[in-house]
This record gives C-alpha cells, sequence and structure tokens, in this order.
C-alpha cells in the first residue's frame, strides 16, 4: 500500500519552508504549514554535514519510527511538516529524541 503521508517533492518542501513557520529543539527545526483539509503529512531531511550517506539514511530510519509512532496520536491534526534534523540528535538516545519531537507537534 502506497504512504500517502510522506512529502518527496523538492517544490512541497520548499514551499512549507518558505512559509518560515516552526518551532525547534535541541534536535529538530519543523517547519510547518496549516491546511484546511486533509491530514497529516510528513518530511524528513538530514544534511550532509551530520555524516556520511549511511549515517543520514540510518537518521532517517530512526526519525520515520518517531514521526510513524506519533502519527497516530497526531493524525486529526492537519499540518505538512518537514523535520529537519540536527547535530545534536547523534548525542541524544532515542527516548529524549521522541520527547522533543512529541513536545514539538504538541505545541503546533
Amino acid at each position: 500500500m502506497k504512504n500517502v503521508n510522506i512529502i518527496k517533492k523538492n517544490h512541497e518542501f520548499q514551499k512549507i519552508i518558505s512559509m518560515k513557520t516552526y518551532k525547534n529543539s535541541k534536535s529538530f527545526v519543523v517547519y510547518y504549514r496549516n491546511k484546511d483539509d486533509g491530514f497529516l503529512k510528513y518530511g524528513i531531511s538530514v544534511g550532509k554535514k551530520i555524516g556520511n550517506a549511511v549515517l543520514r539514511n540510518y537518521i532517517k530510519r530512526v526519525v520515520r519510527t518517531i514521526v510513524f509512532s506519533l502519527l497516530e496520536k497526531y493524525k486529526q491534526k492537519k499540518l505538512d511538516i518537514i523535520v529537519i534534523v540536527k547535530n545534536k540528535f547523534l548525542g541524544l538516545d532515542y527516548n529524549e529524541n521522541y520527547k522533543q519531537l512529541d513536545n514539538i507537534l504538541l505545541s503546533l
């Protein structure tokens, strides 16, 4: 089954980021855009400064599992979000990163 909750296109990323509405924490910057209909859609971005491709893909998999577990809780929110991972992500464990992203999504 195709996952329709993921934002993949560059122009969609740029449209959300250009709105310049965001929340941040130690590990994440979350850009968001409110919309009138639909459901929560998300995109994940990990910059090249964090590490090589293997490490970046690992981080994306971890963040994807965090977002997927939070998706059930926040599925009623009508938002498009872009999760940008910071360098501090690697210094914290899974539970701390989970709590940070949960707090950000709760405040939206």
